[in-house]
């Protein structure tokens, strides 16, 4: 297997020509374990720990190997084992807040080329919750498809309804109706996948992550779980993330379902996925509306006569408050931390010249 079949281009190449040691060699992050990694080369998939280097420099988590990234490896032990030195520039970087009340980011994947964003159309479906998607993948660049599954457990006039909400909001990108069972709209998402591209699975548990990648990988390599029948609602199924070859080619990355979607400061994702807004923002009277309350807001003169969803317009204003207080809060984290990197630094060298 040539490393561009992996979805190496001359991009990388031109990084790793930067950068790269004579010893080194490029390799792919295929799977992230708590303290080790599995890379892909040519030939076979190897173990790799990252260097006291790589770990105590990173400044962030944003530094350290995700899967899909490109990282540079020296082999050891007969290339039994690899030591990761660097991680190469990435084209994209799909990440979101950690869950829970902590201000830091958490990485999904790198590299990834196209989304595939999935709602089923059980009791599931949000599309508010989509619509956090969307922002996110859209501010990573990375193109955005809305899959709806599981068709087959609602009728043709109640999926109506449902297509017809999700147009309102993703009406410019792809949307598939899918059903795992009958095998509805598959042929749709397997003309889509392109050979040497990289892909991702993105919702909650219980919509058929991995049930449709199984279907791509005609087997059952991966694990299910059913729903719970009194609220629709999955159980993890996907312990980790990891890359997946497909036999036609393209590559995915499984995730495990995301309950908690926070973002920080994805500013672009929203002006991306709320673009229909941005429009109108700029007929508004004040350069600097806010959208709330002012005389002359364009905006909400639009929601006020039905052209904007309340439902839409009221999540944007949420998400543009969250992205700015939780980049906010991450700017001060970081902050403190660096001061307190320089403090300790400087107890050291206090301490190792009295030692002197």
């Amino acid at each position: 297997m040539k490393l561009a079949q992996l979805g190496y281009a001359d991009w990388f190449q031109d990084k790793f020509e930067e950068t790269a040691q004579p010893e080194w060699a490029p390799a792919r992050v295929v799977t992230v374990h708590r303290d080790r990694y599995t890379i892909r080369n040519q030939t076979d998939e190897v173990t790799a720990e990252i260097t006291g280097k790589l770990m105590y420099g990173a400044a962030s988590r944003l530094d350290l190997p995700t899967v899909g990234d490109w990282v540079l490896v020296q082999y050891l032990d007969g290339g039994t084992l690899a030591i990761i030195h660097a991680v190469l520039p990435r084209k994209t970087l799909l990440k979101r807040k950690v869950a829970g009340r902590a201000i830091d980011y958490q990485l999904i994947a790198a590299n990834i080329d196209t989304g595939f964003i999935m709602q089923s159309a059980d009791a599931n479906f949000n599309l508010r919750r989509l619509e956090r998607y969307l922002v996110m993948v859209n501010d990573s660049q990375i193109a955005p498809v809305v899959v709806i599954s599981k068709v087959d457990l609602v009728s043709a006039r109640e999926l109506e309804p449902i297509m017809a909400a999700v147009l309102t909001v993703a009406g410019k990108y792809p949307v598939l109706a899918v059903s795992m069972k009958n095998g509805q709209g598959l042929d749709d998402i397997v003309n889509a996948i392109e050979p040497c591209k990289t892909y991702c699975l993105l919702g909650s548990s219980g919509v058929g992550k991995t049930t449709l990648l199984n279907s791509l990988l005609g087997r059952e390599a991966l694990a299910t779980r059913t729903v719970r029948a009194a609220d629709s609602k999955g159980r993890h199924t996907t312990a980790r993330r990891q890359l997946i070859l497909l036999e036609n080619g393209g590559m995915f990355v499984d995730t495990p379902g995301m309950r908690e979607l926070g973002n920080i400061g994805v500013a672009e994702g929203i002006k991306e996925t709320f673009d229909a807004i941005q429009a109108l923002a700029s007929r508004c009277r004040f350069k600097d509306c806010s959208h709330t309350t002012e005389d002359g807001c364009a905006v909400i003169e639009a929601v006020n006569q039905g052209i904007i969803p309340a439902g839409h317009y009221e999540n944007f204003l949420k998400l543009q408050r969250e992205s700015a207080h939780y980049e906010m809060s991450y700017l001060e984290k970081r902050k403190k931390d660096k001061q307190f990197g320089k403090m300790v630094k400087a107890v050291m060298k206090q301490k190792k010249t009295g030692d002197g």
